[in-house]
């Protein structure tokens, strides 16, 4: 068994926090069913590339689930979803407050028919507040929060950062992490409750440095300024001479002394403290002068903590992701075609089978199996 055999999810959720979440759900065992709009269902379905029927990007984050087809605007749809939220063990939702109240749906009214029920609620600014009404994405809650200002780059040309961090990190991981102590604390209590996951409160560890460093100290950080932004030459990002980039984090004194070493620097640059724009410049020069291989090969078993960008593709051919299994799961296709499965971040022996192929749901695939003359039951 894994640790959420017989678990019921209703996941109300589209795109990509709550599909993550409940995919990671799904992964540890919980029986997840999605509710989706009939002839369009979730939007990332629709999204570019496709796979089959669907966009790959639907398939990798709905992989081993279930669903149905339902207007929830209509009552006789919501009547006929009634037996499923009695029994329901979680439902994760990511609408704008007061969506699922106008639907009958909020926790408030679900409890009544099931108070064991464990409603996670997934939004930008959280349930309350001024701005919990605002539409927003990923980059502006990160510009909202601060994080964003750290490390722009250069204001001229500035950088969208390479991740959605609000939507994975402050929106999925924490809804799985509360859901979890949820399913704890019910176990003891016997009562459900609801969860306000905002992604923008969870943001806010990411900053520990700069909210320390400001409160304590009024070194409140500017662009690029501090240790682990740029800010000094023990961290940071180096071009090499064939159009390459060299990450190095050499920060403590040991991995700064092998880094030195390593590329030659002049001893006169070595105490960064001194002039650190001069040590950073020259340290530039240095790894401009010589293609990425070569520091590559020379970083090589040292402990320097240097190391060159890789691309995506580099990456999932790594040796060490690969002895590790980490693509070792399978997403099935519907044309019998199949790719490697989204990594996440659930215990190897928590997920299925590693092998084991999982398909994405065709849209209201399985709503006559939950909600027809035979339902399916625990």
């Amino acid at each position: 068994m894994r640790p959420l055999d017989g678990i019921l999810v209703l996941d109300f959720s589209t795109l990509l926090p709550g599909p993550m979440a409940t995919l990671m759900l799904a992964e540890a065992g919980a029986e997840v069913v999605k509710i989706e709009r009939p002839g369009s269902g979730d939007e990332m379905r629709r999204y570019d590339p496709a796979w089959g029927r669907d966009s790959i990007n639907f398939a990798l984050l709905n992989r081993g689930k279930k669903s149905l087809a339902l207007d929830l605007k209509d009552p006789a749809a919501r009547t006929r979803l009634r037996p499923l939220l009695e029994r329901a063990d979680v439902i994760v939702e990511q609408f704008r407050p007061g969506v699922m109240a106008r639907l009958g749906l909020d926790y408030a009214q679900v409890r009544t028919l099931n108070p064991r029920v464990i409603y996670c609620s997934v939004t930008g600014y959280g349930q309350t507040g001024p701005k919990a009404d605002v539409a927003a994405h990923d980059l502006n809650y990160i510009a909202e929060t601060g994080l964003l200002s750290l490390s722009l780059g250069d204001p001229a040309r500035p950088v969208v950062p390479p991740a959605l961090i609000a939507d994975i990190a402050g929106g999925a991981y924490p809804a799985v992490i509360n859901v979890l102590l949820a399913l704890q604390e019910r176990a003891r209590t016997g009562r459900g409750r609801h969860l306000d996951v905002a992604m923008t409160d969870n943001l806010f560890p990411f900053l520990y440095w700069a909210l320390g460093n400001g409160q304590a100290a009024g070194a409140w950080p500017g662009n690029g300024t501090d240790l682990v932004t740029g800010g000094t030459p023990r961290y940071h990002l180096y071009p090499t001479r064939d159009g390459r980039v060299v990450a190095a984090a050499p920060i403590e004194q040991k991995f700064w002394d092998a880094f030195c070493g390593l590329i030659g620097l002049e001893e006169r640059y070595r105490d960064d403290a001194r002039d650190p724009a001069a040590t950073l410049a020259r340290v530039r020069d240095i790894l401009a002068g010589e293609d990425a291989a070569t520091w590559a090969a020379r970083f090589s078993g040292q402990d320097c903590c240097c190391t060159v960008v890789v691309g995506v593709r580099e990456a999932m051919e790594d040796p060490h992701f690969r002895s590790r299994g980490l693509f070792a799961h399978v997403l099935s296709g519907a044309g019998g075609e199949s790719l490697a499965a989204l990594p996440v971040a659930i215990d190897p022996g928590f997920r299925p089978e590693a092998g084991t192929p999982l398909a994405a749901p065709d849209l209201g695939e399985h709503t006559e199996a939950y909600l027809g003359d035979d339902p399916v039951r625990p």
